[in-house]
């Protein structure tokens, strides 16, 4: 089945046009990547397919249901969840604050029980506790349940930071650079921990990244961009010895492959 279909994605501003013609599908389960030069239309490709922008033409379908014309909150409720090249984590707030902000949607009472602090509050505060200390243990972080998120290891803040997008539940998640900043040793279990949770939470994931060998090491299938068009798909192998994207990264095409 597919999770994520796009056709024919095009998104101009005014006379620039960032992405162009765009198309791809990920199936059920697989890690697809998104990668391309500096300016290359990836991140416009994310706030197109998580509402922040309306394409200008083209299709975008989640599990063959059109998301386009939808607001961002409508697409996550729909399974849609994204990190951010930048940390976007409640700095002063604890790794179980983190999450338990992020499923609020499990919560089922009225203002009337939280102001009164009924019985039916209670438990489901306990229940929302409980769930998110449960998450924290699966990716890994039980030990910083209670530390503020600016003091946890840099490694870790993006953990947590990918974990709160996992508690929105989502079907396709979207992961935007996540070993930015990330030295090779930090990269590699970066690697294992994102193959990890595609199966620990049955998901999808689509990923942007410039650590090649991110990108190589767990993908199964990579489309590549340059000025906002589509110039290569296939395996990683395929995609590291297509010519036409060793010229977009090099300025020039060379006779043998790179070794990324």
């Amino acid at each position: 089945m597919e999770v994520l279909k796009i056709d024919g994605l095009t998104k101009q501003f005014g006379g620039l046009t960032a992405v162009s013609n765009v198309t791809f599908s990920i199936p059920q389960g697989k890690i697809y990547g998104l990668i391309g030069p500096n300016g290359a239309g990836k991140t416009t490709v994310y706030n197109l397919i998580t509402g922040i922008y309306q394409p200008t033409k083209g299709t975008i379908e989640l599990e063959g249901n059109s998301v386009v014309g939808h607001s961002c909150h409508e697409i996550v409720q729909k399974g849609v969840a994204r990190t951010f090249q930048n940390l976007r984590l409640f700095r002063k707030l604890t790794a179980l604050d983190n999450i338990i902000i992020a499923r609020q949607y499990e919560t089922n009472y009225s203002l009337w029980d939280a102001a009164f602090r009924t019985n039916k509050f209670k438990e489901s505060e306990e229940h929302l506790k409980k769930s998110s200390r449960d998450l924290l243990q699966l990716v890994g972080l039980e030990k910083y349940i209670y530390t503020t998120a600016e003091n946890l290891p840099y490694g870790h803040q993006r953990r947590l930071e990918i974990a709160r997008a996992l508690a929105l539940n989502p079907k396709l998640l979207l992961l935007d650079e996540p070993a930015a900043g990330m030295n090779p040793d930090e990269s590699i279990t970066l690697m294992d921990f994102i193959q990890d949770i595609l199966h620990k939470f049955d998901v999808t994931i689509l990923l942007i990244e410039h650590h090649m060998e991110v990108v190589m090491g767990i993908c199964d299938h990579i489309i590549v961009l340059n000025f906002g068009k589509e110039i290569a798909q296939g395996s990683p192998e395929e995609v590291q010895n297509n010519r036409e994207v060793i010229s977009a990264y090099l300025g020039e095409v060379d006779e043998n492959a790179i070794d990324y």
